[in-house]
Order: C-alpha cells, then sequence, then structure tokens
C-alpha cells in the first residue's frame, strides 16, 4: 500500500531504504516496459507504414468511387433511363385504356417505338436504377396481358419494391400467372403472399379472396375458411366482403 511521504523526508532505517529502492527499480521498470512499447508501435509503423498508407487510401478510394459514381453515373443513368421509359410507358397506359388493338399496344410498350427502347431494354440495360426496376413491372404486366405467361413470372419475379400497391400486385400477378399455367399450388402459394405482403384494404381482400377460392379448388376447405373470414373480420367494407358469405358456407359445407 502507498504511503504520502513529505517533501524533504529521508529514510532513516536500512529497511525503509531498501523499500525506497525496489519502489524506484519498480517504477524504472515499468517506465522503460512502456518505452519498449513505444518503440516497438514506433519500429511497427515505420516498417508498415507504406502498407499502412496504402490500405488508408484504398478505403478514401472507395468512398470516393462510391460518390462518385452515384453523383456521376447512378443520378445520370437514372435520369437517361426515365427518358427512354416514357414513351414505353404511354404505350402501357394506352393499351390499358384501349377498347382495341390492345396487344400491339402491349407489344409496343415491351418492344419500343417512337426511336425509344422497350420495357424489357430498359430493364436489361438500366439494371440497378429504379427505372430498370419499374420496367420489370411494366414488362411482367404486358406480358401477362399478351398472355405470355413463363416470360410474366420473369420479370414480375425480378420487380423489388416497398410500394404499397405494387408489391402486393407484382406477387398477385404472378399468381394470375400460375393460374394460368394450371400450376394452382403456385398459384395459391403467391396469392397467399401477396395478400399477407401488406395489410390494406385495397389489395389485401383481393387477394385473400383469390387464395381463398384457389385453396377451394384444391379441396383445402378449412384454409380457404380461415381466408374468407379474415375478409369478413378485417376488411368488412371491401367489395369481395360482400359475397364473402357464400364463399364462407360452401368452404363450411366441404369441411363437415
Amino acid at each position: 500500500m502507498a504511503t504520502y511521504k513529505k517533501r524533504g523526508y529521508k529514510p532513516k532505517t536500512k529497511v525503509e531504504k531498501e523499500i525506497e529502492v525496489e519502489e524506484n527499480s519498480a517504477t524504472a521498470e515499468v517506465f522503460n516496459t512502456l518505452d519498449e512499447s513505444a518503440n516497438k508501435a514506433e519500429e511497427f509503423v515505420e516498417k508498415n507504414q507504406k502498407n499502412i498508407f496504402i490500405v488508408i487510401g484504398v478505403v478514401a478510394g472507395l468512398a470516393l468511387a462510391y460518390l462518385g459514381y452515384q453523383q456521376f453515373i447512378a443520378k445520370p443513368k437514372q435520369s437517361e433511363a426515365m427518358n427512354e421509359m416514357y414513351q414505353a410507358q404511354q404505350f402501357f397506359n394506352e393499351a390499358v385504356t384501349a377498347a382495341t388493338g390492345q396487344d400491339s399496344l402491349y407489344n409496343l410498350a415491351l418492344t419500343g417505338g417512337e426511336g425509344k427502347l422497350g420495357m424489357t431494354d430498359i430493364a436489361d440495360q438500366y439494371s440497378g436504377t429504379q427505372a430498370g426496376n419499374l420496367a420489370n413491372y411494366y414488362a411482367g404486366m404486358a406480358y401477362l396481358n399478351i398472355k405470355n405467361y413463363e416470360q410474366a413470372i420473369a420479370y414480375l419475379d425480378k420487380f423489388k419494391s416497398d410500394d404499397e400497391a405494387l408489391a402486393p400486385m407484382a406477387k398477385g400477378a404472378i399468381g394470375d400467372a400460375f393460374m394460368q399455367l394450371n400450376q394452382t399450388e403456385d398459384a395459391l402459394k403467391y396469392y397467399t403472399e401477396a395478400a399477407n405482403l401488406r395489410q390494406n384494404d385495397f389489395t389485401a381482400p383481393t387477394y385473400l379472396f383469390k387464395a381463398g377460392v384457389t385453396a377451394l379448388n384444391l379441396g383445402q376447405a378449412s384454409k380457404a375458411l380461415d381466408l374468407f373470414n379474415k375478409i369478413k373480420d378485417n376488411y368488412p367494407k371491401s367489395p369481395e366482403a360482400t359475397q364473402v358469405e357464400v364463399f364462407i358456407g360452401k368452404a363450411q359445407a366441404m369441411s363437415n
């Protein structure tokens, strides 16, 4: 235990002198150790200075490269993609509202026209941009409407979104494509995913109903009943709720 000593104090006994020598020796040893550690650290830095600066340079370079990519490549590429997409979007929108010639307009949306790219080329050439991702959705929906179901599934599966409506609609459209291909189990899977993806009054009851009807057709009465009851309990004001009682009755009858 260290004891406080007044300034000018001199050890009087032999024991005290020995203790003081030991304390001075221990202190010197500590400082020597610290000096050695510091010297070793300095030696390490001196020997590895080149490598250290290389690592720092690489990290800084990566940061600058990322910022440069965002500023000079990603942003201009996104703007360029949106400019290319405008005409294809027009073709798609016209196809949705057209009374006749829808297939031709959907094909123009897919392949392009008026000197602009179509959705498939935009999805390919501008992958990694928001526009390229959105082009996957448009392409998938266009293929679905012209009854090319395999391509519809391929493009819709590439589409990634956090949007409240588009995300479940893409999943549900994959379900529609599988239904047309008579792959009913796959259709049920995607309808269920679409229904659970967002709990909103627009998409959730729509895909709960599709999933329920599909489950009923597959003979999965208890699953269908659960899906129909979710519409009844959670979305009583939805259009699907007006007819769900009939399907609840069918599911109950099949369960007995």
